[in-house]
C-alpha cells in the first residue's frame, strides 16, 4: 500500500503529520473542531475521564449492555460505576432510568451508541446539561451514525471513538481518538496522551503512553475515504435481512426515530435463542453474542452489589440477541442463505444447497 510505505520511508511512526491530517478529517466528520489520535477506544473513554478531572469520590452512569470499555475507564479513574437500564429494541441507555440514578455525586454519563445506532443523546444532554454533568459519547460502534441529522460525536463534552479493525472504520490493529469543542479538553488530552509532557522532559501532570500510531494512521486516513459506502451497504444488507426474516418469530432490529443506523452489528431477539444459534453453526453460519452477561451482573463488579433483576431489560435482551453475520463484503446470496437456515430452523422452508462457511462479524 502506498501510504504504508511512505510511512516507512519517512522514519516519522509516533505522532506524525498523518496523525494530525487523520485528527482533523475525523473532527470534521463529527463536526468538531479537535480530534486527538490515542491508541486505542478504552484509552479514549479513559484519558476523557481524566481530562474531566473526575475520580474518586465522583459517579458516573452508563450502560450494562455493552463492551466493558466505559465502566472499565470509570473504575481505572477511581470513580463509582452505576449502572441504567436500557430501551428493549435500541438496547441503547433509557433516559429515564438515568434520570433516576442521578445524584449529587453524578459527575458524568457515558451514553454508548450501540451496534451503530445513537443513543438518545439530545435528551441525555439536555438531562445532564441541567445539572451541570458531562456527556462523554462512547461512539466506538457508531462511527458515520447520525442523531437527529447530526453525527454522533457532535453533542457531548467529547466523543470517543474507536479503530479496532472489526469496526466500520477499523486499522491493522488497535486506535482510537477524542473529538471535541472544548480547547482546554484538547490540550489536556494532548497532554495526558504523551506522560503529561508539555516539552520534552518537562511533565505537567501524570499521564500515559497512548498515542495513535503513524501507519494506523496512515491507514485510516486511506480507509476513510470509503467509510460512506461501506455504511450504506451495511444499511442494504440490514434492509435485506429485515424484509426476509419480518415472517419469522424473531424481532429484527429497529431504528429510533432521527437516527441513521451503520449497522455495526445486525442483532435479532429470539427467545430460542441458544438452540438457534447452535443450529446456524451446523450449517456454517457463526455468530457471536453480544453480550451474554450485562456487565452489572460480572463477577469483577460484584462489589457495586448489583443483583439479578437490578436491570431487568438489560437482563433479558443478553439472554436473546443473536447478531447475525454483517460486513460489506457479504453478499446478497449469503444473506439469503442465512435467512432459509433460520427460516428451516423455524419449520419454514428448506436450505438451499451450495453455501458459504460464513464468519461472524465482530465489535
Amino acid at each position: 500500500m502506498p501510504a504504508v510505505r511512505a510511512v516507512l520511508a519517512g522514519g516519522q511512526y509516533v505522532l506524525g503529520s498523518n496523525v494530525a491530517a487523520f485528527e482533523q478529517e475525523m473532527a470534521s466528520l463529527c463536526g468538531r473542531r479537535f480530534g486527538v489520535g490515542v491508541n486505542s477506544g478504552s484509552d479514549a473513554l479513559l484519558l476523557a475521564l481524566r481530562a474531566l478531572d473526575i475520580g474518586p469520590g465522583d459517579e458516573v452512569i452508563t450502560t450494562p449492555f455493552t463492551y466493558i470499555a466505559p465502566a472499565e475507564a470509570i473504575h481505572q479513574v477511581g470513580a463509582r460505576i452505576v449502572f441504567a437500564d436500557i430501551h428493549p429494541r435500541t438496547f441503547t441507555l433509557d433516559p429515564a432510568d438515568v434520570a433516576r440514578r442521578i445524584t449529587p455525586r453524578t459527575k458524568a454519563i457515558i451514553p454508548v451508541h450501540l451496534f451503530g445506532q445513537a443513543a438518545p443523546v439530545v435528551e441525555l444532554v439536555k438531562l445532564a446539561g441541567q445539572r451541570g454533568i458531562a456527556v462523554v459519547e462512547d461512539c466506538a460502534q457508531a462511527i458515520g451514525a447520525t442523531h437527529q441529522g447530526r453525527p454522533v460525536g457532535s453533542f457531548g463534552q467529547m466523543g470517543c471513538f474507536s479503530f479496532y479493525p472489526t469496526k466500520n472504520l477499523g486499522g491493522c490493529g488497535d486506535g482510537g481518538l477524542v473529538v471535541t469543542n472544548d480547547p482546554s479538553l484538547d490540550q489536556k488530552l494532548r497532554l495526558l496522551r504523551v506522560h503529561g509532557v508539555q516539552r520534552r522532559y518537562y511533565h505537567l501532570l501524570h499521564g500515559y503512553n497512548s498515542r495513535l500510531d503513524e501507519l494506523q494512521a496512515a491507514i485510516l486516513r486511506v480507509k476513510l475515504r470509503h467509510l460512506a459506502d461501506w455504511n450504506a451497504r451495511r444499511a442494504a444488507l440490514a434492509a435485506r435481512y429485515s424484509a426476509a426474516l419480518a415472517h419469522l418469530p424473531v424481532q429484527t432490529p429497529i431504528v429510533a426515530e432521527g437516527n441513521q443506523h451503520v449497522f455495526h452489528v445486525y442483532a435479532v431477539l429470539c427467545a430460542e435463542r441458544d438452540a438457534l444459534q447452535r443450529y446456524l453453526q451446523q450449517r456454517g453460519v457463526a455468530t457471536i453474542i453480544y453480550y451474554p452477561l450485562p456487565l452489572h451482573l460480572q463477577p469483577v463488579y460484584a462489589e457495586l452489589g448489583y443483583r439479578q433483576g437490578d436491570l431487568p431489560v438489560a437482563e433479558r435482551v443478553a439472554q436473546q440477541i443473536l447478531p447475525l453475520p454483517i460486513y460489506p463484503e457479504l453478499t446478497e446470496e449469503q444473506v439469503d442463505y442465512v435467512v432459509a437456515v433460520i427460516s428451516e430452523f423455524f419449520g419454514s422452508g428448506p436450505v438451499p444447497p451450495g453455501s458459504d462457511r460464513l464468519p461472524p462479524a465482530g465489535p
